[in-house]
């Protein structure tokens, strides 16, 4: 039987829900329902969501599976929750792992630095009022995943239309977000089967030219997982980006610190993933045996649901938990997760976050909102929480 309790509670990114901070308070472990009707169990607690994070009493690869609960529509395929075991298998893991890695070997930071200006000269030339949004969190991460995977930039509109119908929740029918995919999976295997031997034009390619082991992927298999990889490299920086941006331009003293001494800027980008209200549903793991979570006793085939933005503000963990502190130290949130479920994709974020906003910050001095916080638009029913625009002026 659903709860009356409903979850999501909001997909707005002005603040954090309330009702978020009502249950950390009173009940970190909470019943809700979901959009699927369905019912699950909502972390709000830091502990608690460290725990489901490290225990392999939790998993998400199961969530793949047709007979899966859900928190929004059903799976269209189990590669699609189960990325980095379907490329293990596959022998492709590493090559995911080195596009990721320490040096970002396909985004040379003169480079991204070099495509944010680009952006911030189209913002000027459409003159102010500008949309920050646009220009900035969704054209960074768009040139940033379009290099990485290898795909045409003049096609970005067309692949973020896909990703962010892929991420509306209530809005589609389960038929057109399947057709949605379909498309998108259909553009990324005809772009794979169009490279050239030995002149891989990013990752995408170099995982196709790999795919060639006993344990090979299909082709509809590798075109799913390279989907995922652009959706949610792109939903997942586009959103930090605008929500962080949001959050910078109504703190002037802190953009003028850290313009001051631009060393800061990391210490100042995990603040910012900290106190970003970026997630409009939760971080999904399922119960693969019974269990017990802040006294409260799961089941077997239970779905749980991490809200890390609440956690990411639990005053247990972090001293005046409301403030944003650009030197706070440590910091220890979890916004890419904890343990052996570290997302590979956070130093992407991070290092070229810290850049961008870097350039920002240099090439916009004044820049400030054109309208109230309150007048700021949101886009509605979004996975990952995105402005609908961030009018600008400078």
């Amino acid at each position: 039987m659903t709860t009356s309790l409903r979850y999501p509670f909001s997909t707005d990114g002005d603040r954090l829900a309330p009702e978020l901070l009502d249950l950390q308070r009173r009940c970190p472990v909470a019943r809700v329902g979901t959009n699927s009707g369905t019912d699950a169990w909502l972390i709000t607690g830091y502990e608690q969501a460290r725990h489901v994070l490290r225990d392999r009493a939790f998993a998400r690869s199961v969530l793949g599976e047709v007979t899966s609960p859900t928190q929004d529509v059903p799976i269209l395929a189990p590669e699609i929750l189960d990325v980095m075991n379907y490329l293990r298998r596959a022998g492709l893991r590493d090559e995911v792992v080195h596009a990721l890695g320490r040096d970002l070997p396909d985004l040379p930071t003169g480079w991204v630095a070099e495509v944010t200006e680009d952006g911030l000269a189209a913002l000027i030339a459409a003159g102010a009022p500008g949309d920050l949004q646009r220009w900035f969190a969704e054209w960074v991460a768009a040139q940033c995943l379009c290099r990485l995977l290898g795909l045409p930039f003049e096609d970005h509109r067309w692949l973020a239309e896909r990703a962010d119908t892929d991420l509306t929740m209530v809005t589609y029918s389960p038929d057109e977000l399947a057709r949605n995919w379909e498309q998108l999976r259909d553009y990324l295997h005809e772009h794979m089967a169009t490279r050239r031997p030995g002149a891989p034009r990013g990752l995408a390619d170099r995982l196709a030219d790999r795919n060639t082991g006993p344990d090979r992927l299909t082709d509809r298999q590798l075109s799913n997982i390279v989907s995922v990889l652009f959706v949610s490299g792109y939903e997942d920086f586009a959103s930090f980006l605008g929500v962080a941006a949001f959050n910078l331009l109504q703190r002037p003293d802190t953009m003028a610190e850290v313009r001051a001494e631009p060393a800061l800027m990391p210490r100042c980008v995990e603040e910012l993933l900290r106190r970003s209200v970026v997630l409009g549903n939760g971080i999904p793991r399922y119960v693969t045996r019974d269990t017990r979570l802040h006294s409260v006793d799961l089941a077997q085939g239970d779905l749980v649901l991490l809200s890390l933005d609440a956690v990411n503000a639990d005053p247990a963990v972090f001293a005046d938990a409301d403030d944003f502190d650009p030197l706070r130290a440590p910091n220890p949130h979890l916004r890419f997760g904890h343990g052996r479920h570290h997302c590979p994709g956070a130093l992407l974020v991070r290092r070229n976050a810290a850049i961008a906003f870097g350039v920002l910050l240099d090439r916009l001095p004044g820049i400030r909102l054109a309208v109230p916080v309150a007048e700021v638009p949101w886009q509605p029913n979004r996975m990952a929480i995105m402005a609908a625009g961030i009018p600008v002026e400078w």
